[in-house]
């Protein structure tokens, strides 16, 4: 028999198949472990295989792009309106075929081994610098409990940790804030590690090179902007911007348009370096300097700081889509009078 789609909703060990033949008529439901799961997608003939966007479907994507099939990764916010009431591994299963079955349905292009690994120290510095957060905080609340206190920065705990041994407090809270320093350190440490590899890896990559010209865009911005987005998945830059939540949600109505606050979509980590970025320069956004413009000093007369930071971080991405899809330098605009 013939099947015109087969969706697959993966877990751990246990893969639920839903198949349609030409008509759209389910064919084939059925759980498999991994091993049968891979036989069975070995022995079927070449047809569509989606599945959700989710943990290791890249994995599968290009296990199953091997074999000869044609993969879908669906987003799985996208699959959601689809499933019916009960949810369990089969109604997910049609609910991700049924969503496939659209003919404007956006899907994921799947990665290659060596993007996902060139993009890992990102994730993993990522991981350390909340890691090292939570420490900090941790050594700030303990200490606040015995009235000792230090100004806000990293910079600021080893004077914190320095002030805690010279103090009276009990020996036991003392070895314990100590060990915390301690593991600060060696995550610091990490971090240096990481933060070399990634500079060594921004020299060597001309795409993330252009990108951090752009004022705001720092190194860590741009090689994750070059690793970790394919342009050519989006239609136009606004579509970029709002694929990163940096658009209004609009719940407009009746023929009336009502926007409110940023949709916040997509993906966190790269909307966060964004604003980031541009925070830093709105700090110096001075009439006469090289970073301001008048659009952006206009702006800044009439919002709020934070409010103008996501209307030019928002403009940054545009900006970002443009130079990776066309391959140009970034232009400055005319300077502020």
């Amino acid at each position: 028999m013939k099947l015109k789609r087969v969706a697959v909703d993966t877990s751990k060990s246990v893969f639920t198949v839903h198949a349609v033949d030409e008509q759209d008529r389910p064919v084939l439901r059925q759980n498999l472990s991994r091993v049968r799961f891979e036989k069975f997608v070995a022995t079927l003939a070449p047809t569509e295989v989606v599945l959700e966007a989710c943990g290791s479907s890249h994995h599968w994507g290009r296990f199953l792009q091997r074999l000869g099939h044609r993969v879908r990764l669906i987003p799985p916010q996208y699959v959601k309106p689809f499933v019916k009431r009960g949810k369990n591994d089969r109604n997910d299963a049609e609910a991700i075929c049924e969503a496939a079955s659209r003919p404007n349905m956006r899907s994921v292009p799947v990665k290659s081994a060596q993007a996902q690994a060139e993009a890992m120290d990102l994730s993993a510095r990522d991981l350390l610098v909340r890691q090292r957060t939570q420490l900090v905080n941790a050594v700030r609340g303990h200490a606040a409990e015995f009235g000792i206190f230090a100004a806000k920065g990293i910079a600021q705990i080893e004077p914190l940790l320095a002030k805690i041994a010279e103090t009276d407090m009990p020996q036991a809270a003392k070895t314990t804030l100590a060990y915390l320093g301690r593991c600060i350190e060696q995550l610091d440490a990490q971090l240096a590690e990481i933060d070399r590899r990634l500079a060594a890896q921004h020299k060597t990559n001309e795409l993330s090179q252009r990108l951090a010209t752009i004022p705001g865009v720092g190194p860590i911005t741009a090689l994750s902007m070059a690793l970790r987005i394919d342009p050519s998945q989006f239609e136009t830059a606004r579509h970029f911007a709002a694929w990163l939540g940096l658009t209004p949600r609009e719940r407009s109505t009746g023929g009336q348009q009502r926007l409110g606050g940023i949709s916040r979509a997509g993906d966190e980590r790269l909307r966060q370096l964004l604003v980031v970025g541009a925070t830093a320069v709105i700090r110096y956004a001075k009439r006469g300097s090289k970073t301001a413009c008048p659009w952006l000093l206009k702006l800044l007369e009439r919002r709020p700081r934070k409010v103008a930071a996501v209307a030019l971080a928002n403009k940054m991405a545009r900006t970002v889509w443009t130079m990776m899809t066309n391959g140009t330098a970034f232009r400055n605009a005319p300077q502020a009078a």
